[in-house]
């Protein structure tokens, strides 16, 4: 059974910083692709970074792109979203997700395979 398991949410004032987790289980952590969305109230999910199976490659939205940093450990099954210089317009709920095209980054929901339950991040002003 696939489960991907978020952590590291939480209240932070603008400018600072959190780190968010993301644990796979039930699946061959280095044959994904994975990736971050988020969804704030009222808006559509929107994706945030997405990384390759070997951690080579990454990619950005522009909203987050010098702020955010996309990791991973391919030892522990763990991604990680390094968020630094929070702003309040990225209070969301984030979640991880896992994607078969192991070597490509994809960007669109549709291309992503398992998702996790997500993870509240707020920013206050």
């Amino acid at each position: 059974q696939v489960q991907l398991v978020e952590s590291g949410g939480g209240l932070v004032q603008a400018g600072g910083s959190l780190r968010l987790s993301c644990r796979a289980s039930g699946v061959t952590f280095i044959s994904y692709a994975l990736c971050w969305f988020r969804q704030a109230p009222g808006k559509a999910r929107e994706f945030v970074s997405t990384i390759t199976w070997s951690g080579g490659n990454t990619k950005y939205a522009d909203s987050t792109k010098g702020r955010f940093i996309i990791s991973r450990d391919n030892a522990k099954n763990t991604m990680y979203l390094q968020m630094n210089s929070l702003k309040p317009e990225d209070t969301a709920v984030y979640y991880c997700a896992a994607s078969k095209l192991a070597g490509y980054w994809p960007t669109v929901q549709r291309d992503y395979d398992y998702w996790g339950q997500g993870t509240q991040v707020t920013v206050s002003s």
